[in-house]
């Protein structure tokens, strides 16, 4: 793929998800993208009590034009855990589709599971039903204008869902890049990036730390800068391959490490069929880690309530890592365009 370098930064934004335990309304989270002088915002699992609304969405598209913000927003998973339940799978995603659209939003954000260990059937299977459901809503996509992009998650590498992307048709289906999820499958994201980069057309940057552990790899997510995954590298090599799409910042801190046991025997049943040389890379960056070392309180634990006591420290502590990674991404990956013009 010919590199393209684009004539200005990339535009910059920030997810919404990252700012959840604070429960604002989606005017609250594009007033925090305004303030910020922000390009973009992702409207990621919203908690306004109005999110499905019709006339809610309406009112969301004209506040973003209001705020002179580019704005994309999505559903969350779309594969069922039965086969039986496949065109329920489907009227859901129509059902975000026209709440994409209705918004303003380009794109249809989808999830295909929540990890790799989570898929309703084997790998294959699975990549198969994302691919059935993908292709139903083919004429909702077209006819709103609007592409489903599927988030690399937990779930699969690079190359498998290359796959997926490619089978259900990429006119209308691409890629949501997330650089914390592919360290969970044993992926580095430069790789990640590089085998998906002609259908990526958002990308969402989260850092990690990663570390060799007695039973493989350990993994946390850490404030923008402040891990191992070199993002002036990495965001040189985006705008190289995908000079038109907006980034965004997207810390999820606040959870203890996970271990990914790649050296037990069990483990490679969910691999069949890994790649060498990607692990390899992805090992060479685990060398290079350490665990975090930085202050974080360890209380957002997914499915599971925030314990009251601790709140108020959560809530302090994701408005402080979002504005944090911001501040880097603009003085030190030189992203964003909105914050350089005079006030």
């Amino acid at each position: 793929m010919m590199a393209v370098m684009p004539d200005e930064p990339l535009p910059l934004g920030y997810n919404t998800y990252c700012l959840r335990a604070l429960r604002w309304n989606d005017a609250q989270l594009m007033d925090f993208a305004a303030q910020h002088r922000l390009d973009a915002i992702f409207l990621q699992d919203s908690p306004d009590p109005r999110a499905m609304e019709p006339a809610h969405w309406k009112e969301v598209r004209e506040m973003a034009q209001r705020l002179g913000l580019h704005l994309e927003t999505g559903g969350g998973g779309i594969l069922p855990k039965r086969a039986e339940d496949i065109e329920q799978s489907i009227a859901t995603l129509r059902r975000h589709i026209e709440r994409a659209a209705a918004m303003g939003s380009p794109y249809v954000r989808c999830v295909l599971a929540s990890e790799r260990a989570a898929f309703p059937a084997p790998v294959e299977q699975s990549m198969e039903w994302a691919v059935k459901i993908l292709r139903a809503v083919r004429p909702e996509l077209a006819g709103r204008a609007v592409k489903a992009i599927i988030e690399v998650h937990k779930d699969l590498q690079a190359w498998e869902l290359r796959e997926v992307v490619e089978a259900a048709g990429k006119d209308l289906v691409g890629v949501y890049l997330d650089t914390g999820n592919p360290v969970f499958v044993l992926e580095h994201p430069m790789t990640t990036l590089e085998t998906l980069a002609p259908y990526v057309e958002s990308a969402h940057l989260r850092d990690s730390v990663v570390y060799e552990h007695p039973r493989g790899v350990a993994v946390q997510w850490v404030p923008l800068g402040e891990g191992v995954i070199g993002f002036r590298a990495f965001v040189k090599r985006l705008a190289e391959l995908c000079p038109r799409v907006h980034v965004y910042n997207k810390p999820i801190t606040g959870r203890p490490p996970a271990v990914i046991p790649y050296l037990e025997q069990d483990f490679w049943k969910m691999f069949p069929r890994a790649r060498a040389g990607e692990l390899a890379r992805f090992l060479d960056l685990a060398r290079t880690g350490r665990p975090y070392e930085g202050r974080m309180v360890i209380e957002d634990i997914p499915g599971r309530p925030i314990p009251e006591a601790f709140r108020a420290a959560i809530q302090h502590q994701q408005r402080d890592h979002v504005e944090r990674g911001l501040e880097y991404a603009k003085k030190e990956l030189d992203l964003g365009r909105r914050w350089r013009q005079a006030a």
